[in-house]
């Protein structure tokens, strides 16, 4: 395993052909000469800052991440972020924006122990804290939520706007796995906390990688028992019943936000739409 190989490490890390991208809190250069990319450079090249390995490609090409205190001055590129980026950087390149970003974040956020409060150190090519004096061994953090899209018996999706979001921002439902919990109960919990609906059925379609900071969001369509709902007022400030028809013309019209397209939600909505929506009206 190349993590705990230091020697093949290192050798990786002086190999001309390594490549790194250096990150600051989030931030990464990128260019768009021939379509949007991540610049990556030589290890020579990379600033000081911990070291992440983040794989080997297909043809042994070996990726690193720095996390900088700074991003490079003087360069040719743009400076982005995983929200700006991840919608239109290649599978390579947006695997590489999260992997990197998920492990910044973690590293910059728990680097004191659990156990005993002591600080801990980066071990395992960065993918594990040590602590330096009970020697305990923490690992990066995954929370995994919920995400579905409610339909009723009359095939009408579901949408909520939390009460933390402007008007008109609308999306699917979503929370948290409890502990003990499966993600058919966890579903079916949230829904009925958030908007009063009775879940009757729960289908599996998709996954995604969400490190803000650190969630794994598990993707549901689910169909509720009818077209009761009863926000909870807090969390949910609105909810809405939308037939494909309604929600075209809404969303046509600026009445309804839709989440963005390197969201899952989008990915889930659009796979009930049956097309994809136009992106004129998104956040």
């Amino acid at each position: 395993m190349h993590r705990l190989d230091e020697a093949w490490l290192t050798a990786a890390w002086e190999a001309p052909g390594s490549r790194v991208l250096v990150i600051e809190q989030g931030k990464v250069h990128w260019t768009d000469e021939s379509g949007p990319a991540l610049l990556l450079v030589a290890p020579a090249d990379a600033p000081d800052g911990e070291r992440y390995f983040l794989g080997v490609d297909a043809d042994d090409t070996a990726y690193f991440a720095v996390a900088a205190e700074a991003l490079p001055e003087g360069v040719d590129a743009q400076v982005g972020h995983l929200y700006t980026l991840g919608s239109v950087l290649g599978d390579r390149d947006a695997g590489l924006l999260v992997h990197a970003f998920g492990l910044e974040n973690w590293h910059r956020t728990h680097t004191f122990c659990a156990r005993c409060g002591q600080p801990t150190e980066p071990v395992a090519a960065g993918h594990v804290r040590k602590c330096t004096v009970c020697a305990a061994e923490h690992f990066p953090r995954t929370d995994p939520a919920v995400i579905m899209l409610v339909v009723d018996p009359l095939d009408r999706a579901l949408l909520g706007r939390q009460a933390s979001w402007p008007e008109k921002r609308f999306s699917t439902l979503a929370g948290f796995v409890e502990p003990g919990e499966s993600l058919r109960q966890a579903v079916v919990r949230e829904v009925a906390e958030e908007v009063g609906a009775q879940v009757t059925g729960v289908t599996y379609v998709d996954s995604q990688p969400w490190p803000f900071p650190s969630s794994l969001m598990l993707g549901f369509h689910a169909t509720a028992a009818d077209d009761r709902i009863d926000v909870d007022g807090a969390e949910i400030a609105e909810a809405r019943w939308f037939s494909r028809d309604e929600l075209r013309a809404a969303v046509a019209a600026g009445d309804v936000l839709l989440p963005g397209t390197i969201s899952i939600s989008r990915h889930l909505i659009e796979l009930w739409f049956g097309e994809v929506i136009p992106e004129s009206n998104k956040w």
